[in-house]
Parts: structure tokens; sequence; C-alpha cells
């Protein structure tokens, strides 16, 4: 069974003991998951709130720090341009992850499964664990694949999930899977793209 933190924990130690038993129990922690009464906020805060600002944290100080390297030339991006790059990911993060569970819940019936915004909620947000950790590499750029490795590992952490908190059969857990990452990596590229355009004005005003 995954550990429980204690009810006079820190927030923090909960935290990491939650992360910790998702990335290495999943299959213990899901069904413990799925049992925990749960609100948007009470999932939200602190947990994805806080590990969410791993990856832009660390992307911002690793490309001040250490640049960002291509065919063999090293670019640091301006101080202005980079934070606002990070608080911009990190707000549509927040969003895309209310947005991923909303796909969840409303493919479920599809999949044989039940509509439960909440028990949606908590597979967005927990299996997205491995990402959100994974982006620590950020701070050394050149280990950007290693945090890659860590989100394929949310992949199979959301094919655990949704069978569990969503009522699917097993045997249509996979075909689930699959349409629900299709849908996350659109809005991945959605994200990506904003960020780029917003942050481009700013970027060319600052050589300018």
């Amino acid at each position: 069974m995954a550990d429980l933190p204690p009810k006079n924990s820190s927030p923090a130690s909960g935290i990491v003991q939650r992360a910790k038993d998702i990335l290495l129990k999943p299959t213990e922690t899901w069904p413990v998951i799925a049992a925990e009464p749960a609100s948007t906020q009470s999932i939200y805060v602190p947990y994805v709130v806080a590990l969410a600002a791993i990856g832009p944290i660390a992307q911002f100080i690793g490309g001040q720090v250490f640049g960002f390297t291509a065919f063999g030339v090293t670019y640091h991006p301006p101080i202005a341009s980079a934070l606002v790059s990070a608080i911009l990911s990190y707000g549509l993060t927040l969003a895309t992850v209310f947005i991923l569970a909303l796909v969840i819940d409303g493919l479920a019936p599809n999949f044989g499964g039940q509509k439960d915004q909440v028990q949606a909620l908590k597979v967005a947000a927990y299996s997205a664990t491995a990402g959100w950790v994974g982006g620590i590499f950020g701070l050394v750029p050149a280990l950007g694949l290693i945090g890659v490795l860590f989100g394929l590992y949310g992949l199979y952490l959301l094919y655990l999930g949704l069978p569990v908190l969503m009522k699917a059969p097993q045997d249509k857990a996979i075909g689930y899977t699959v349409v629900v990452v299709i849908v996350a990596i659109v809005l991945f590229l959605i994200v990506g793209a904003v960020v780029a355009s917003l942050t481009a004005p700013s970027l060319l005003s600052i050589r300018g």
C-alpha cells in the first residue's frame, strides 16, 4: 500500500511523499488517490502549483547560467524575455492540466468509463508528476533528454490511472490513453506556440 503522509506533516513533505509514491509505486498509489476526498482546489494547492513550477524555473536558470546550444552555438536568452517565457509557460501549464481533465472526463463514456470531473483532474495532475519532476534537468539544458524520458514515463502512469479512477475496462485502457495523449500533445504544441508568439515581441524589443 502507498505511504500516506502523517496528518501533521508539512505540505512540502506531503508533496514529496505523494510524488515519490506515484513515481515508484504507481500500481499501489492510484487506488489510494482514487479513494481520497478531493476538490479542484485541494488537487491544485499545493501539489500542482508547486510541481508545475519546477520546469519553468529550471529552464529559466539553466538558460541564464549555461545557455542553449545548437549547431555549436550557445545562446543565452535575455533575462526579461526568459522570465516572461517562464511565467507564461507556468500559467499555461496550470490551465492545460484543467483542460486535459475535462477531456479525460468527457471521453470516459466512450471507453466504458464513468464521468467524474474530480477523478479526471486527479488523473491529469498526478500522471503529470513524472514530467514535472523531470523538468529539474532543465537546469542543465544538455540533460534535457532525460527530462523527456521522465515525461514518457508519465504516459505509463496515465495508462495505469485511467482504469482505476475513471472506471474504464482494462481492455480499453490503451485506446483511452492514446486518445488522451494525442490531445495532450496538441495542447503542448499550442502552449509552445502561444509562449513563442507572446515572447517574440518582447525579445525583439530588447534587441532593438
